[in-house]
């Protein structure tokens, strides 16, 4: 089996990689995915956010108001590492049972879609890590139009993040995401075949 840390900054499109490797074949666990489920209502790590950030960070229904406790976190390191040392060592417990539990399928390739994979260092726990790269006006743009943060909310985000320096650094594997989807479905098909050649498939 071959695993591969797949990573980029927020606005770069890791997801739309992330699903043009699905649909070849990969085994995707998808961090931000397994993120939601260990806080779903009832469960022990809402219950710890609960604690720590007060119930005014709920719906309604009981669900995490995301968007709020991000608007929150995003803005204050300290909070946000207070965020992090809570939800980290769950969401790597979860992705591990994962992993354990997955068929790496006729590909023998399992992607392990990680945002903070530069922050945590996690690069050596992977046979090939791979870096989704845009320069940060790219990042800014597509933050502003088609997520409709406003600009000093999309500045924060990228802030909270490791640099686009930090992620490459630790690469093996980058692949620019700035232009068309067109360009990157045959980026994706050249990282398809180099990890095919990797998994000795």
């Amino acid at each position: 089996m071959l695993r591969v840390g797949l990573t980029g900054g927020i606005g770069a499109g890791k997801s739309e990689v992330s699903r043009r490797l699905a649909a070849r074949g990969a085994t995707i666990i998808d961090a931000d995915l397994v993120a939601r489920e260990v806080v779903v209502p009832g469960s022990p790590g809402l219950a710890a956010l609960t604690a720590e950030f007060g119930t005014g960070y709920l719906l309604p229904g009981g669900e995490l108001d995301r968007p709020k406790l991000g608007e929150l976190v995003f803005a204050d390191q300290e909070r946000l590492a207070a965020l992090n040392a809570i939800m980290l060592p769950l969401i790597g417990e979860r992705m591990a049972e994962l992993e354990a539990a997955a068929a790496a399928g006729p590909a023998g390739i399992v992607v392990h879609d990680v945002a903070l994979l530069a922050e945590r260092r996690l690069g050596a726990r992977y046979d090939v890590v791979v870096v989704v790269d845009v320069p940060v006006a790219v990042q800014l743009r597509r933050l502003t139009e088609h997520r409709q943060m406003s600009s000093e909310q999309a500045e924060a985000r990228i802030a909270a993040q490791a640099t686009r320096e930090q992620r490459l650094a630790i690469a093996d594997v980058v692949i620019d995401n700035s232009g068309p989807l067109a360009d990157l479905d045959a980026r994706v098909d050249r990282l398809w075949a180099d990890l095919l050649s990797r998994a000795g498939r």
